[in-house]
């Protein structure tokens, strides 16, 4: 073979090479990536985390979604009258519709926010479940539920993935350096679950605490199964989950800060806190007889073990309110030693319901304290349901948590 043969072969091959190589990088490659999505570059949110200039912070609940593939997964306990066709796009547009109507501030997903058992692409479910919370533009942060890794990631995977996507500020747990407290031994080095961080909210912009925390929003893992002397029973917030808010805690009680350019009338405080987990604890049940604000509709499907939640919430002196999912036909809220323990009500069509029961969302109000020239500290927290109707019913509203009078925030 002559060699210019030779030649005029090594360039076919080379150009068929190349040719393969381009058809992989455009037409290929990019569906290989998680969720079939071109890679991007994750969009943040508006930092930190702020009251209005007219002194409010309203959060969205969405507890229990159990989101699966979209179109094809049908609805659960729905009347045959009420839809022609039902699925998840339902809780999309129920979602979207929430959103625009409340205008809220803060998305905060409490859980079982896919159900694996019904997607075999986790990533592609989250993608679409979260996806108006994403196209809103607002921060939002998700726990996760019992049934969120039944698919294809682990809870860590899991977390990862939503701490990645857009406007999300989730955190897998929180970073060492993120601590508002000098703490005692790694707190975070071993701590159980995935999941566990606190995100603050600051003062009103041009108050006095414009550029300080006046609101703390905890996260919690509340796990998912497990099995306690052969039974099998629902996971718990653990001993290393507790020490770590305790030490969170006593890390903001022992702040020591300049105050003298506040009000006269200022009194050191620490700033007020509200708990989101997914799991409720073995406590709730106790308000089966007693006063609450709502519908108490099924057991409290909480674990057999008892770690100790309430006991270290109340001695952290500064919770306000905890809010969970998991038994979908309960929305009350009931008071536990001073604090208040409000479900969210299910959200999503393909988790169970009780038909004719529309799918509900609840709404957090903070609302600061005006003082004599400006905002101050949180004065007020209250909360309300909208049910997912034609008139997106508002429902049961009321107040959680009012400071003192002469309360101000320093």
């Amino acid at each position: 073979m002559s060699k210019t043969m030779e030649g005029l072969y090594s360039l076919l091959y080379l150009t068929l090479v190349f040719t393969i190589l381009f058809t992989l990088h455009t037409q290929i490659a990019h569906k290989l990536l998680v969720g079939h999505h071109p890679l991007h570059l994750k969009k943040s949110p508006h930092l930190p985390l702020r009251f209005n200039s007219d002194g409010t912070f309203k959060i969205l609940q969405v507890a229990d979604m159990h989101y699966g593939t979209g179109m094809l997964t049908r609805c659960r306990d729905v009347l045959a009258s009420e839809f022609d066709y039902c699925s998840d796009l339902n809780t999309t547009r129920f979602l979207k519709r929430i959103i625009q109507s409340e205008k809220p501030d803060f998305i905060a997903f409490t859980g079982d926010n896919i159900f694996g058992p019904s997607t075999h692409d986790a990533a592609e479910s989250l993608l679409r479940a979260f996806g108006p919370a994403m196209d809103s533009g607002l921060p939002w942060a998700a726990v996760l539920g019992n049934h969120d890794q039944e698919s294809t990631m682990t809870r860590e995977e899991l977390m990862s993935f939503i701490s990645l996507m857009d406007y999300s500020v989730s955190q897998t747990n929180q970073p060492v350096d993120d601590l508002s407290s000098a703490a005692e031994g790694d707190v975070t080095k071993n701590i159980d679950g995935f999941g566990n961080y606190n995100l603050r909210v600051y003062g009103a912009p041009g108050s006095h605490l414009a550029n300080r925390s006046v609101l703390n929003l905890f996260f919690l893992d509340s796990g998912d199964r497990e099995v306690v002397q052969g039974i099998r029973t629902y996971g718990w917030i653990k001993e290393s989950q507790l020490r770590w808010l305790r030490s969170v805690s006593k890390g903001y009680q022992g702040q020591r800060q300049d105050n003298n350019h506040l009000e006269e009338a200022s009194v050191c405080a620490i700033p007020p806190a509200m708990v989101f987990f997914h799991i409720p604890i073995p406590e709730i049940q106790q308000l089966y007889n007693q006063q609450i604000v709502g519908k108490f509709q099924q057991r409290v499907s909480c674990s057999s073990m008892n770690s100790g939640v309430l006991q270290t919430i109340i001695s952290m002196g500064v919770v306000k309110a905890v809010f969970v999912g998991h038994d979908h036909t309960n929305d009350f809220c009931g008071n536990l030693e001073g604090i208040w323990f409000c479900y969210g009500g299910g959200f999503g069509y393909h988790g169970y319901g009780k038909a004719g029961w529309p799918r509900r969302a609840r709404i957090i109000l903070a609302e600061l304290e005006k003082g004599e020239k400006s905002w101050m500290g949180v004065e007020r927290i209250s909360t309300w349901k909208r049910l997912d109707d034609e008139k997106l019913s508002k429902l049961d509203e009321q107040v959680l948590w009012q400071s003192h009078p002469s309360f101000k925030m320093t």
